[in-house]
């Protein structure tokens, strides 16, 4: 299998994946980023999941849960692929209808979907007192 024919299967994957999980599955974008600056092609494959707004919960899930399964699927596959792969999930700007990447893109990095620490101001239990 080549590398090409490698990535082309999990792109597959991911999307197919994702699509499961959505209310708009049409809108489901996963591409292969290689050649990105801010990203260090020694590392690996940088795979960039874009949904609609309305399905970015759904994909990150409860405490980022989902996403980090999928990630985990991925990491899964990477060790056959003897190739490292990432997975970002881009936030676009419901208005932003052409491909061109502005400042209301956001990605939500693997730390945002970790969910929330012990600085979230969360008391003790009601019972415990």
């Amino acid at each position: 299998m080549t590398h090409e024919e490698k990535l082309d299967s999990v792109e597959e994957l991911m999307t197919e994946m994702v699509k499961a999980l959505v209310d708009h599955p049409e809108a489901v974008e996963v591409e292969a980023v290689e050649e990105d600056e801010e990203y260090d092609q020694e590392e690996g494959v940088l795979l960039e999941l874009r949904v609609a707004p309305d399905d970015l919960g759904k994909v990150i899930g409860k405490q980022g849960r989902t996403v980090r399964s999928m990630r985990t699927i991925l990491n899964a596959v990477g060790s056959k692929h003897h190739q490292h792969y990432t997975l970002d999930v881009i936030e676009d700007d419901e208005t932003d209808e052409d491909d061109t990447e502005d400042e209301d893109t956001e990605k939500v990095s693997e730390s945002a979907t970790r969910g929330a620490d012990a600085s979230a101001g969360r008391g003790p239990h009601p019972s415990d007192e």
